[in-house]
């Protein structure tokens, strides 16, 4: 089968989602959207507690893993990626995160006109509907993803906070304000008792609309290239034996199938490092070294600990307790079906000289078996997790071979650069520093997990190496520069460097690391990318948000 449109969108993540909807509204234009994974129909998705199994759900779930190395000790790595409409967004923590102003600021002295903080803000606050405290300088309330707080609230997160504020880390209501250092409850992607996934919030509003094609169950193949221009997308329904099938793009081809994908179908598409593509027998079609290249990812080690003379979520997820839990859910009261992985956020400082901070710390009154987030403990827990927000390390996405059903191989080459040693071992100290004050001393039993004979650096880091694990921030591998950067795959306005009618919008194209997680920031990107497409006039920039 063959038919056209004038815009083919690979992905309905959270970057195709957003871009399906304003490609499409207008009417002036045809919009086909592929996503390789079915509807979201599962309940598992909508529910947010739901999320522990969506997370082993191969239905749903790319169940990717990134190779060993020394920085895991030998350890594949599991590295979860959304299958399904929403993409990651459906099967995610929920914590809504924008990153620190200087991130973007970053981007920009980079070479990348455009995407300064002042730049991207008005995208942020286009999409947002912020339910919740705000200052209106950095918050929108107009736009379709819902932004609430965490209302559900426990004793052990409230001693946290206190502890936390108790050492100096100033309490703080809106980490996506003007300012993201401090502690509070985090903010989410959720409205009422479900998630607010990007398919829920901009695809589902725009499927009715004529010009408007959304397929599911399409796994790209490879994108058709005449000459130098991208001119179709070839994609196969039923799997490796399937039917397959190609639609023409009269205009463009965006690839938002996220940070592992958009590299790997690049790659299979003969757009890539040519020793690699030659290496697997794919044809090259443009040589372009750095298309799978700068992959990073946030690492966390997470301290456990049992409970005393309280209930956490391990004991209240069990038996009689739990069907108690699903009662007050379905009733519409706040309980622990309602909940994400993570409740308490801190942003703070590895090197009080400095005061740049570059640590996140999570904190949950729950603790996971052998640091697994998909099975609880049985006895009383809490969870203490740090990573370091802007990593050095980089790593990379490759085809395993040509076949397009063959999962490529990944590896984040974590902790391999020495910076990322020094303000992850200062993490884990300040994690234990917290865990050590009177306002956590009544509920603190023993340290479970690695336990206090640990105390030297060498063993901390042996300790990261041995249970650390991703938190599923991967970005970079198709990263946005200039032409002086000789790894940049996509340039300012996110075009594929020396095809034409081929654009790249998701988390791959970030040039580094946001001090967050990664959903808000591929929103704001799918958001940006479709003034882009449409050739609008940029936004224009909020200079008041810069004076902090």
């Amino acid at each position: 089968m063959s038919d056209s449109f004038d815009y083919v969108i690979i992905g309905a993540g959270s970057a195709g989602c957003i871009l399906a909807n304003r490609l499409s509204e207008s009417g002036k234009y045809t919009v086909c959207v592929l996503e390789a994974g079915p509807p979201d129909w599962n309940p598992y998705i909508h529910i947010p507690a739901g999320f522990m199994k969506t997370l082993v759900n191969p239905s749903v779930n790319w169940m990717f893993e990134a190779e060993p190395s020394e920085g895991t000790n030998g350890r594949v790595i599991a590295t979860p990626r959304g299958k399904t409409l929403g993409g990651s967004s459906s099967i995610n923590g929920l914590v809504f995160n924008r990153g620190q102003p200087m991130d973007f600021d970053v981007w920009a002295q980079k070479g990348n006109l455009g995407w300064s903080y002042a730049d991207v803000l008005p995208y942020f606050k286009r999409y947002e509907n912020r339910i919740g405290e705000h200052d209106t300088t950095y918050r929108g309330t107009d736009g379709e993803q819902t932004v609430t707080d965490l209302e559900w609230r426990h004793p052990l997160c409230d001693a946290f906070i206190k502890a936390a504020v108790g050492i100096g880390i100033p309490e703080n209501k809106d980490y996506n304000g003007g300012i993201q250092e401090g502690v509070s409850y985090v903010q989410r992607t959720t409205k009422g008792r479900l998630r607010v996934s990007a398919a829920k919030a901009f695809l589902n509003p725009a499927k009715k609309r004529r010009n408007l094609s959304i397929r599911t169950n399409a796994h790209v193949m490879r994108i058709e290239l005449e000459g130098k221009r991208a001119t179709a997308v070839r994609y196969a329904v039923g799997g490796r034996h399937g039917v397959e099938h190609v639609v023409e793009a009269r205009r463009e081809i965006i690839l938002s199938a996220g940070t592992i994908n958009s590299p790997h179908i690049l790659q299979l598409s003969g757009i890539g490092p040519k020793e690699l593509l030659d290496d697997l027998g794919i044809e090259v079609k443009h040589h372009l070294p750095g298309v799978g290249e700068n992959l990073r990812d946030h690492y966390a080690p997470r301290f456990t600990a049992r409970a005393k003379n309280i209930s956490t979520i391990n004991e209240l997820s069990r038996g009689p307790r739990l069907w108690a839990e699903i009662g007050k859910y379905l009733l519409g009261k706040q309980s622990i079906v309602g909940l994400g992985p993570t409740l308490v956020y801190a942003f703070w400082h590895s090197n009080e000289a400095i005061r740049n901070h570059d640590l996140q710390l999570t904190f949950a009154p729950a603790s996971y078996k052998e640091g697994v987030q998909s099975q609880l403990d049985n006895e009383p827990g809490f969870t203490v997790a740090s990573w370091q927000q802007r990593p050095e390390s980089l790593g990379w996405v490759k085809a395993r071979s040509a076949d397009p059903f063959d999962k490529p191989r990944i590896q984040p080459n974590y902790l391999s650069a020495e910076e990322d040693k020094r303000v992850l071992l200062a993490g884990m100290r300040l994690c234990r520093r917290i865990m050590a004050t009177p306002e956590l001393a009544p509920y603190l039993d023993y340290e479970q997990y690695p336990g206090e004979h640990i105390q030297r650096d060498d063993e901390l880091l042996q300790v990261a190496r041995e249970r650390g694990t991703t938190t599923y921030h991967l970005m970079g591998a198709c990263r946005m520069g200039p032409d002086s950067d000789p790894t940049a795959v996509v340039d300012s306005d996110l075009r594929v460097k020396g095809i034409k009618g081929l654009r790249v919008a998701d988390a791959s194209i970030m040039p580094t690391m946001l001090s967050s997680n990664l959903n808000a920031g591929a929103l704001m990107i799918g958001e940006k990318a479709s003034d882009l497409v449409l050739g609008k006039e940029p936004l224009e920039p909020i200079m008041d948000a810069i004076q902090h």
